[in-house]
């Protein structure tokens, strides 16, 4: 086998064979591990299709049936249940009634009148692309070569260079029914090509299996990188060389986790956006080099990329090596540089509309560049904000192919008006799902590495926020962490005595998501005794991890979410003990009940800022909860008089509903206190299934 040097030959051999001649399933196969790899397609980037032929259940005929990915799907990711099928010549057929340019929304209607398979996803606006070509195995992909190709002044030309008549060529337009008719074109006028390249697009490449297509696509695209690494080799520089230097690695994070909130906040001018940093080495090399202020406002090429990283990005006015002491001074003066963009961006809109065009959309910027330090994207969740990263980072593999073989060129900006406010763009957006009550929400959980604070992360993390899990114990938060995506959540140790660790993990939070918008003091532990046998010792940790602690996490707190201005939960995890007084508890109770009182002094201090403190009671939360495996169980047990086994039931016939409760209990409490009751500050919601003595009064 080959040995490719820009891309990856992923296809097994032994997993091949297991599939047998099933060509669906080594068409998603060979979908998937094209996709593994992102120098070959982007994320959500590009489709593939098969033909195969099938029974007709209406005629009992053999029919050739083309299986092709659907409507919004990534290839990397496809399944069975991702792809459309559909009657080959039927759809083939459709050129019997389509009406030109114009008829090209109505087309996409018309391919549900060509479905096979009654449980396929909607066919997407690139089905009659591979429907119109005849080939059984087809890989229509977006790599960063190709495109690079695709979108330099001599597109065509350099394409003959490097494949003489072996591969095509098709000029710039709209994806649709009319662009498969001029793929169908361009292979009638060339008989025998192995593939066509798009303009400003990406690539079509074919074969008679699916490993055949695979082996086709991958050549192609090992071609091109080699014949731009060979072009970029002998040119010695890229991008007009080095301007500025990148600030040390850490450096470079700590000045991105410093800058993320006020850039938070600036970018959410419209709606709550979530943060993502890169300062990988092809941002770098952007970002720091003579040609960066030349081609970052000539915007992106392909329509993958700017439909995910708007037109153009943000140059951000600031100086890598200056002091970023004085927030408020940075943020005014971006300010003007964020108006300055909206305005850009409204003028693009009004000038391109059409008189059916969809309202404007956010004018904030989702690409922010920063030389010296790296690229700042925004969006609605973690995925999309990484994601919106991954393809400005293709865009600039683009421009960097595209300037070392010729020169770079974008798309006119009534054509990219034209993709990114596509009536058909328009009814994809409306058809995605309503958001979870908490997306576009960063949540911070101390002692997430045990039951409560488990719980509560779960909880928040399932309501759509994304979440820091702070706990003192690594191999606990490593647990925790399994029950979470890279793009939910992220984990800290920190010990929440000291003041430093709190700042690093505030800064982890910030550098991964953005900022803050929710923090949990979950962390404790119990120690119940007498009074003579309570130690200086025992009362100083309680002091420290549940008082102290939760001063020193909310005061840090506190400084990013008015750097934010977009408001905040404080939400403490106390217990039933700080109301009541009980026995063997003095040290326990008290450390509860300052806890309590902090919460709503906070309250009345921080509610100008439009932050809301509350706290949740638990009591007798024995299952799941850390706390109940040491000596406390044992403590509570003898000071009232039953075994550590007699415990759960003690503890559920004692309250009011006669119910146990769970840490999942406490999880709802805290999201009932920073989803629903957003006009509540200063109260105590108590999760304990009813003590009348623990009734605030």
């Amino acid at each position: 086998m080959k040995d490719y040097q820009y891309v990856n030959y992923l296809w097994n051999e032994k997993h091949a064979d297991d599939l047998k001649d099933d060509q669906v399933k080594l068409f998603l196969y060979r979908s998937n591990i094209l996709g593994a790899d992102l120098r070959i397609t982007n994320y959500g980037g590009g489709n593939t299709s098969c033909k195969t032929i099938e029974k007709d259940p209406l005629t009992s005929e053999e029919v050739e049936v083309m299986w092709i990915k659907g409507s919004g799907g990534d290839i990397g990711t496809l399944t069975r249940s991702g792809i459309a099928g559909l009657y080959t010549e039927r759809l083939r057929n459709l050129k019997n009634v389509y009406q030109g340019l114009e008829d090209e929304d109505r087309m996409v209607g018309l391919f549900n009148h060509c479905l096979f398979d009654l449980d396929s996803r909607a066919p997407s606006i690139d089905t009659p692309l591979h429907g119109l070509l005849p080939f059984a195995h087809i890989d229509h992909l977006h790599p960063d070569a190709l495109i690079a190709i695709a979108a330099a002044k001599d597109g065509e030309k350099i394409t003959q260079e490097i494949w003489g008549n072996t591969m095509g060529w098709v000029d710039w337009q709209r994806p649709g029914f009319d662009l498969g008719l001029q793929l169908e074109k361009c292979l009638k006028e060339n008989p025998g090509i192995r593939g066509i390249v798009l303009g400003s697009h990406g690539l079509f490449t074919w074969g008679d299996t699916s490993h055949a297509c695979y082996l086709n696509s991958l050549e192609v695209i090992e071609r091109a990188s080699s014949y731009i690494a060979d072009k970029i080799s002998k040119k010695g520089t890229v991008f007009g060389g080095e301007k500025r230097k990148a600030l040390p690695p850490s450096q470079r994070q700590e000045k991105a986790a410093t800058l993320l909130p006020i850039l938070r906040s600036l970018c959410s001018s419209e709606q709550n956006m979530i943060g993502h940093f890169s300062d990988a080495p092809e941002v770098l090399e952007f970002i720091n080099s003579c040609d960066l202020e030349r081609l970052a406002p000539m915007g992106t090429s392909c329509p993958d990329h700017f439909l995910r990283t708007k037109i153009k990005p943000l140059l951000l006015p600031l100086e890598a090596e200056e002091d970023f002491e004085d927030l408020e001074a940075i943020k005014k003066n971006l300010e003007s540089h964020f108006k300055s963009y909206r305005n850009d961006y409204a003028a693009y809109y009004e000038k391109c509309k059409k008189d059916n065009s969809p309202l404007m959309r956010d004018p904030n910027p989702v690409i922010l560049l920063l030389p010296g330090v790296g690229l700042f994207s925004f969006a609605k969740n973690k995925q999309t904000a990484r994601v919106a990263s991954e393809f400005y980072c293709n865009a600039i593999n683009v421009m960097r192919g595209a300037e070392a073989i010729s020169s770079y060129t974008a798309l006119p900006l009534q054509e990219a008006f034209d993709i990114e406010y596509w009536l058909l763009e328009e009814a994809k957006l409306q058809r995605m799902p309503k958001e979870q009550p908490l997306t576009r929400k960063i949540a911070l959980v101390t002692g997430a590495g045990g039951g409560i604070g488990k719980s509560i992360a779960k909880k928040l993390v399932t309501e759509g926020a994304v979440a820091v899990l702070l706990d003192i114990s690594e191999t606990n938060l490593d647990n925790a962490l399994k029950d979470f995506s890279a793009d939910q959540a992220t984990a800290v140790v920190c010990d929440i005595n000291n003041p430093e660790a709190i700042k690093q993990a505030i800064q982890k939070a910030c550098l991964t998501f953005g900022g803050i918008d929710i923090v949990v003091h979950s962390a404790g532990l119990a120690i119940s005794k007498p009074i003579e046998d309570t130690t200086t010792q025992d009362w100083d940790i309680l002091q420290n991890v549940l008082v102290k602690g939760q001063f020193e996490l909310f005061k840090q707190a506190t400084a990013i979410l008015r750097t934010q201005k977009m408001g905040g939960n404080f939400i403490t995890i106390a217990s039933k003990n700080g109301l009541v007084a009980g026995p063997n508890n003095v040290a326990y109770g008290t450390a509860k009940a300052a806890q309590q009182h902090m919460t709503r002094l906070l309250a009345a201090e921080l509610a100008p800022d439009k932050i809301r403190v509350n706290t949740v009671n638990p009591d007798g939360v024995i299952v799941g909860s850390k706390i109940w495996e040491g000596d406390w169980a044992k403590g509570r047990a003898e000071a009232n008089g039953i075994t550590v086994e007699e415990l759960p039931a003690f503890y559920a016939k004692r309250n009011l509903l006669h119910q146990i409760i769970t840490p999942d209990d406490i999880a709802q409490g805290v999201f009932c206190l920073v989803a629903l009751l957003d006009k509540s500050t200063g109260n105590t919601l108590n999760v304990d299934g009813g003590m009348a003595n623990a009734f605030v009064r």
